[in-house]
């Protein structure tokens, strides 16, 4: 875990989810081969060559903004996958149930947190699947808001998406703080906003998350 640029007063902490709020490579996993999967077989080519091509893509991407990394949203778009499209695919593939269970660690750190300051989630899922992956969790009642990739039409790192979650959660850009598990989609652009971040490696990092920002 590091924290950056943690402002003096927290008001609203902005969390991602996948890889944030629990730890399940295969889930993770799942999430990135089956959206890969379905456009190989729509364009007829094996998920091999499709898997090769959109890493291509990326390490190009990367080269060309000075080693940034982009979303996956972004690469499907950059394939011809729309966002609109993006999001009825994930709300079709996506099965947190299957995969994921209630976390009562998880919902004792983030009651902490809420205690101290509001709590969002921006995620590049859609609003369904995040409400459906805290309900697993066992923590859909702890955040104010939700912002998915349905909700600005964008995906992260965007400005639109981070404006809009400071509004909902009633606070400035400059008192919120963004939690994710990567740095050039969760962490870079609040920082550039002015906002705190703090980049973890995983749900055991997020247990610890009392600690840092409830004072």
């Amino acid at each position: 875990m590091k924290a950056y640029n943690l402002p003096a007063k927290c008001a609203a902490i902005l969390f991602d989810v996948d890889s944030t709020l629990y730890t399940n490579p295969e889930y993770a996993r799942s999430q990135i081969d089956l959206p890969i999967e379905k456009l190989a077989r729509m364009r007829g080519i094996s998920f091999r060559q499709m898997n090769d091509e959109m890493n291509q893509y990326r390490d190009n991407w990367a080269k060309e903004h000075n080693g940034q990394g982009i979303s996956h949203g972004n690469i499907f778009k950059a394939f011809g996958v729309s966002i609109s499209e993006s999001v009825k695919w994930r709300e079709e593939l996506c099965q947190p149930e299957q995969y994921l269970s209630k976390d009562e660690r998880l919902r004792s750190a983030l009651e902490k947190l809420k205690s101290a300051a509001t709590l969002g989630i921006v995620t590049n899922n859609p609003i369904s699947i995040a409400n459906r992956t805290l309900r697993a969790l066992g923590v859909e009642d702890i955040f104010r808001a939700v912002i998915g990739l349905d909700t600005c039409g964008v995906s992260k790192p965007h400005i639109d998406i981070l404006t809009r979650a400071a509004v909902l959660c009633g606070a400035s850009l400059e008192s919120c703080v963004s939690v994710g598990d990567r740095y050039e989609i969760d962490i870079a652009l609040p920082l550039e906003l002015g906002m705190g971040g703090i980049l973890v490696d995983g749900v055991e990092d997020v247990y610890k998350l009392p600690e840092i920002l409830v004072k």
